[in-house]
């Protein structure tokens, strides 16, 4: 792989990453409701979950899926499915994180936030066709797969971590805003409505 190639997948990666979607909007308003410390795990959940679709997409899962399409269909509504029900936790529990001292941080365990932030990772499947689609243009077949692979899946994931925290800064410093009682509640309120829409789109994608 040339440092060109290499330059312009780093490119068009940084601004694909930077797209709002379920991780972006999940690490935001964790870092809103829990503050920037206590997002750290659910930064951390989200990009194992990226890892783990990259890494399957080098080992050939997305062909897979594509030649099974009832497999895709079983991951899509589980996806659809997981991102309702989070939409609705988001609704019902409006406004019960109004601050630092809340409930949220007392019941809140990291492993919870981990396991929060790994699984709206792993509720896109599409997201494993896109890898599969895109990754692949910027591999040379003439030179070793694995070394480029690894390089690929470094360099998206460096990108996920930095937008993670540009939107957990962002949820933070939202916080202040936020502490006012209606604006907290309605901005709960609005993150559920995004998370059912984002479960909308799922469920009306084919590959």
């Amino acid at each position: 792989m040339s440092l060109q190639t290499w330059w312009l997948f780093f490119v068009a990666a940084f601004l694909l990453s930077s797209t709002p979607g379920p991780n972006m909007l999940h690490v935001m308003s964790r870092s809103v409701n829990l503050g920037i410390k206590r997002t750290w795990p659910v930064m951390l959940g989200c990009l194992c979950a990226v890892l783990l679709v990259l890494l399957a997409a080098a080992a050939g899962l997305a062909a897979l899926v594509l030649a099974a399409p009832a497999f895709f269909e079983v991951l899509r509504f589980a996806g659809v499915a997981y991102l309702v029900w989070l939409g609705i936790q988001c609704w019902r529990q409006a406004g019960q994180s109004q601050n630092a001292d809340g409930p949220a941080l007392n019941t809140v365990s990291t492993r919870q936030l981990f396991r929060g932030g790994l699984w709206i990772g792993l509720s896109n499947p599409k997201f494993l066709l896109f890898v599969a689609a895109f990754l692949p243009q910027f591999i040379n077949p003439a030179a070793a797969q694995a070394p480029q692979w690894l390089i690929l899946i470094a360099t998206l994931a460096f990108c996920e971590v930095f937008w993670y925290a540009a939107y957990a800064v962002g949820g933070h410093s939202l916080r202040r805003w936020l502490q006012i009682p209606r604006v907290n509640l309605w901005f709960d309120r609005m993150t559920g409505v995004i998370f059912i829409g984002f479960a909308a789109l799922l469920l009306r994608f084919k590959p």
